[in-house]
């Protein structure tokens, strides 16, 4: 029975890490008990030292010095203050009123509320929620087909897996041992592709089936001018001038932004789009205020709504994201920020009561404990799972996939979205990424891109049917039983959970094909990445022995012509050295 034990010691690890989750234990305590419980039996079976677990506590030790994890509560009461502040019901009635008048107009507003709370709350249970109270009813009451109308909600609420300040990508960083600023500036490419990729299927359905997505009625467009226009030109005029001012930054963002910070190589594009989107947004703010304190009547009132709706969160969104991209802010920094920024926006709107701080800082504290006590939990299983080279026998176990990285990235993709109709995306990134983090580093796969494809796969596990999440968010808050309408006083049908299941299964098919994109062009996340310049380990070798016969001929008897010799300059083609101080300069 020993022998059997030690042969299959990781094995049996994991049959018992399935028995304890099957059981209903919490995770983290599952976590925990497995690793203690099988550190235990190794020892017994001579496996293990006596003294396995004394190093343990500096582990967790170190967990609570990790100043990348205090992002989490940063971001959290950042997008709990915005959304508990109204922002998700604002944006909600203004962006509708914007797209109204278009058949699917209300699905577009959706999908673009959705991407705006996802890069403020970074939270789908809140983001579902706030929809689907708020937007489903007006999309029933104006005959929106129910399928569409819960797949576009709990598609868009889930935006916020893979939308920077995503907390998932902070925790896949940090546990893939990379810069959440890199991971940041990876995933934002493809979440606004995968946007963008909803918005089209909007405007396919708008096109072949009009009737499923009705245009609002004249009676509910509510910011009309006094001689009855819409206001929309206006509107179009004030978004040409911002988009003229952010692609003039954008030209010369290089030469304004480089010299500031002082970097030698090419500003990346993500930088460029953040940077130039806040200067867009400052100039909107800057002629709606000009344009009421003046009372010089040149916006409309929609323009005016959606410039103060719409700016504000956009501004600080901006803010936040590019003072990471730029490296004058750290993740952690930023969400402080971000913390700070939403605090002040609440309270310019006269909607930050004490009941509000008390409920947002409530629910901070608990998502920041659960996701520590998982850490804690996945230290003491990965703690014994390490010393028991689990790691080793997790590569043999990769051996004989056919397929090389391709084969690797399908089989883990498909892995996490099965694991996903289980248990949560915390579990899964303190549970499976530390475990195949290594196989994927040993196949030169580069990890931010690995990160963002399993960000985007826990994003459509959220969606699939029975087990997805944010059908089951939704199903919580969208009508049981049949309603009457406050506003036509018609009667609505209840919203059936099978309505809900069919209306995920189209936008379940757009993110898998997100993710093929994803695995088949790795530049799309890796495009945003500031490379800066590189050798390979051959080119360094070759330098070095290049310095070193350089060094042999400049000094072959004394210490004088050696303590002269830079060995620096071998690199100075790739590396220039940093402009001395304007002091050192002068004198």
């Amino acid at each position: 029975m020993t022998e059997f034990i030690a042969q299959n010691f990781v094995p049996l690890m994991f049959a018992g890490l399935f028995v304890f989750l099957l059981t209903g234990f919490p995770v983290a305590f599952g976590l925990a008990a497995t690793g203690l419980t099988f550190g235990v039996i190794g020892m017994e079976v001579g496996l293990f030292p006596a003294t396995l677990f004394q190093a343990l506590p500096l582990r967790v030790f170190g967990i609570m010095q990790n100043d990348t994890l205090l992002a989490i509560p940063f971001f959290t009461l950042m997008g709990i203050i915005l959304e508990r502040s109204g922002m998700a019901e604002d944006l909600l009635e203004t962006i509708g009123q914007v797209f109204g008048p278009v058949r699917g107009g209300l699905a577009i507003a959706v999908v673009l509320v959705g991407a705006l709370l996802a890069a403020t709350t970074g939270v789908v249970a809140a983001a579902v929620i706030s929809m689907g109270l708020i937007s489903l009813p007006i999309m029933l009451r104006y005959g929106y087909n129910r399928s569409i109308a819960t797949g576009v909600i709990t598609a868009s609420g889930t935006l916020a897996q893979a939308l920077p300040p995503s907390l998932v990508l902070i925790v896949l960083a940090d546990q893939l041992g990379r810069s959440v600023g890199d991971m940041y500036a990876g995933a934002l490419r493809p979440g606004l592709l995968l946007v963008c990729l909803y918005l089209a299927f909007v405007a396919l359905v708008a096109l072949t089936r009009p009737r499923w997505v009705p245009a609002l009625p004249v009676e509910a467009r509510i910011y009309r001018e006094p001689s009855g226009a819409s206001g929309h030109k206006s509107l179009i005029v004030l978004l040409a001038l911002c988009a003229v001012a952010g692609i003039t930054w954008g030209q010369f963002h290089e030469g304004i932004v480089n010299p500031m910070i002082g970097r030698s190589v090419p500003a990346p594009g993500d930088e460029v789009f953040i940077l130039s989107m806040t200067v867009a947004s400052l100039l909107a703010v800057t002629l709606a205020l000009g344009n009421r304190l003046l009372r010089l009547g040149l916006l409309s009132r929609l323009a005016e709504r959606v410039t103060f709706v719409l700016i504000p969160p956009l501004i600080l969104i901006f803010l936040v994201l590019g003072t990471i991209f730029l490296g004058i802010a750290t993740p952690t920094e930023g969400g402080a920020m971000g913390a700070v920024g939403a605090l002040v926006m609440a309270s310019a709107k006269r909607r930050l009561t004490f009941k509000v701080l008390l409920q947002a800082l409530s629910s901070t504290s608990r998502l920041s404990v659960f996701v520590l006590f998982i850490l804690v939990g996945s230290t003491v299983f990965a703690f014994t799972f390490n010393a028991a080279d689990g790691h080793v026998w997790v590569e043999h176990l990769f051996d004989k996939l056919p397929g090389g990285q391709l084969g690797f990235m399908i089989f883990v993709n498909l892995l996490v979205f099965i694991l996903g109709f289980f248990i949560d995306f915390f579990e899964i990134a303190f549970i499976v990424v530390p475990i195949l983090a290594p196989v994927a580093q040993k196949l030169d796969i580069h990890l931010i891109w690995f990160g963002v494809v399993l960000a985007m796969t826990l994003q459509t596990s959220f969606l699939t049917p029975p087990f997805g999440f944010a059908l089951f968010y939704l199903r919580s808050v969208a009508a049981r039983k049949d309603y009457t309408d406050r506003v036509t006083g018609e009667t609505i049908p209840a919203v059936t959970t099978g309505q809900i299941y069919k209306g995920s299964v189209a936008f379940v098919v757009l993110q898998l094909m997100m993710v093929a994109v994803i695995i088949a062009f790795p530049q799309l996340v890796l495009g945003n990445l500031d490379q800066g310049p590189q050798l390979s380990p051959d080119a360094v070798l070759e330098r070095l022995q290049q310095g070193r016969e350089a060094l042999e001929e400049a000094a072959p008897s004394g210490r004088e012509g050696r303590e002269e010799y830079d060995p620096m300059s071998l690199f100075r083609d790739i590396a220039p050295p940093p402009a001395p101080p304007a002091s050192a300069a002068s004198e």
